[in-house]
């Protein structure tokens, strides 16, 4: 007897042991539910107010990490109003019959679309790099690599090594624009998240503004210094944001995904104030992370780009691609030919520049007035639904004014001009600015900056194809459309209208992992505001939901 007592012990003993790590991994758990619960109930009842005085240094490094935006602005614009700059064309274009030197419309063409053609690449890379090594440590590698193209830039002897330098540009560009929108969009929180990611926009309107003052003021010079001057300027971007970039704190929603739960609690204190607020807790935070990290694992088995379209979240990446393929879609090629209508009216000189700042200046102030219709309650399904609404109407308008007649045609071209500032406004304060911050929401946490990367790629693919087919519909020498284009413009719009008033779901106040359960339960898009969700009332892996209404903080 006493010996089948002694073989018996160590088995009772190793069973004890299986139950009390069982039951320690288990009040763990319950731990995280009840500290992601209370740090959810915590963000559902912040103001905008509370959300600022908390969250004043992720205000901070989210916005100057998103003027990395202005240099694709800056780029842009340049090269887009050089083609009507003299010393310029003498430099790259070809003489043409009447003694004027022009750059010719394949070159121009190839200039246009070569930086895009670089983003795709810079996107996908994006999606990698970041992954991997972190938002940090990335950007400030492509900071300097986009440092050195800038000389490419500055000496370029022919037409030919400038569209090496725009292509080469554009991957960096890629990458600026993705992580400026998934840094922005985890590092603030619920209240905060709409107004940080928009302001990307507004960063490339500055870039595009500086771009316009830079080349009026060189309208006093004649020789290679007129063009190599803007240039040269690009590096002024270079010294502030790598030394502000290498002070920013990594995303503690990527050192989550990482298991480096310490460091993101550690970084969560530099972007935060808590002293403003007593109820904040870093920890229950970071369990939040943790949770819809952990859930996001149940429902997506990988990370990878071809997990953007596997499941749910194929329809997540649809949306967000859609949404970026819109702004294409609704006439923003056709609006950037202001200047030209304003030519036609008589208008030379600096009066047309003088439009073209005033339209980049609408791009400026757009994230500002959408955040004051955000404050007032407006949600941004809404405003991108009225935005295309009022464009549709004003590319509707530009149509029936290429009706009027020939004798008038001054007049007509002046309020074509007019009438692209009109759309610009339209565009700016609703689906320029808030496309940013949709596109952001839309994905999971582990798939965001590839399912980002991919809408940009969608954007890019969709500019390439516009950039084309608008000059054979304006010139005069090819389909000579004129502002018949904006009928055809119409028709897209209205198409792009239509699908978003289906697909297009409201994510104003929701947490990740109630729009992750959301999209799980494949919620029809109209009914994503009015559903009731708990993102805690799910089982993760084997362990049972836990009731975190009734579990003490520990």
């Amino acid at each position: 007897m006493a010996a089948i007592e002694e073989t018996s012990s160590p088995a009772t003993s190793l069973g004890d042991e299986k139950h009390v790590r069982e039951r320690s991994q288990h009040v763990a758990v319950s731990s995280m539910f009840a500290n992601a619960a209370s740090a959810t109930d915590k963000e559902h009842k912040m103001g905008l107010w509370q959300g600022i005085k908390l969250y004043p240094k992720a205000i901070f490094w989210a916005g100057l990490i998103s003027l990395c935006c202005a240099m694709e602005g800056y780029d842009i614009a340049l090269i887009g109003n050089f083609y009507a700059f003299p010393p310029f064309n003498r430099k790259y274009g070809e003489l043409q019959p009447n003694g004027d030197y022009q750059v010719p419309a394949r070159w121009q063409a190839g200039l246009s679309n070569g930086a895009q053609c670089g983003q795709i690449i810079g996107l996908l890379l994006t999606g990698y790099g970041v992954e991997k090594v972190g938002f940090r440590p990335f950007l400030l590698g492509v900071l300097f690599y986009q440092c050195a193209v800038t000389t490419i830039f500055f000496v370029a002897p022919s037409v030919k090594i400038l569209l090496v330098a725009e292509c080469l540009a554009g991957i960096a560009f890629g990458v600026f624009m993705s992580v400026a929108i998934s840094y922005a969009c985890e590092v603030c929180p619920v209240a905060l998240r709409g107004y940080l990611t928009t302001w990307g926009n507004s960063c490339w309107g500055i870039g595009q503004l500086i771009a316009i003052a830079v080349i009026k003021s060189m309208f006093g010079r004649d020789d290679q210094w007129a063009y190599r001057i803007p240039y040269g300027l690009q590096w002024m971007w270079f010294p502030p944001l790598i030394v502000g970039i290498f002070c920013a704190p990594e995303s503690p929603w990527w050192l989550v995904r990482q298991e480096r739960y310490d460091d993101a609690r550690k970084s969560l204190l530099r972007l935060t104030s808590p002293k403003t607020d007593p109820t904040f807790d870093a920890h229950e935070t970071v369990d939040m992370m943790r949770h819809t990290n952990e859930l996001e694992k149940e429902l997506t088995e990988g990370a990878t780009y071809l997990d953007c379209f596997k499941g749910v979240n194929l329809r997540r990446t649809e949306i967000v691609c859609m949404l970026f393929v819109s702004q294409n879609f609704a006439g923003n090629t056709f609006s950037n030919y202001s200047t030209y209508f304003f030519e036609q009216a008589g208008l030379t000189g600096e009066i047309p520049y003088d439009f073209a700042m005033g339209q980049y200046g609408l791009n400026t102030v757009g994230a500002f007035v959408v955040w004051t219709f955000m404050a007032w309650g407006v949600g941004r399904r809404t405003l991108f639904l009225v935005g295309l609404t009022g464009l549709f109407l004003t590319l509707l308008t530009l149509g029936f004014v290429g009706l009027v007649p020939d004798s008038h045609r001054n007049a007509a071209s002046l309020a074509t001009g007019s009438l692209m500032l009109v759309w610009a406004a339209f565009y700016q304060f609703s689906v320029g600015t808030v496309a940013f911050s949709l596109v952001a929401e839309m994905s999971t946490r582990r798939l965001q900056v590839k399912t980002v990367a991919l809408s940009r790629v969608a954007y890019n693919i969709a500019a390439i194809v516009v950039n084309v087919l608008t000059p054979y519909m304006i010139n005069p020498t090819a389909w000579d459309w004129g502002n018949f284009a904006g009928f055809f413009w119409a028709g897209t719009c209205f198409i792009v209208l239509v699908y978003h008033y289906f697909r297009l779901p409201e994510p104003s106040g929701r947490s990740f992992a109630e729009m992750d359960l959301l999209f799980e339960r494949r919620i029809p898009a109209r009914k994503f505001k009015t559903t009731h969700v708990d993102a805690f009332d799910v089982s993760l892996g084997n362990h049972e939901k836990a009731d975190a209404t009734h579990l003490e903080h520990v």
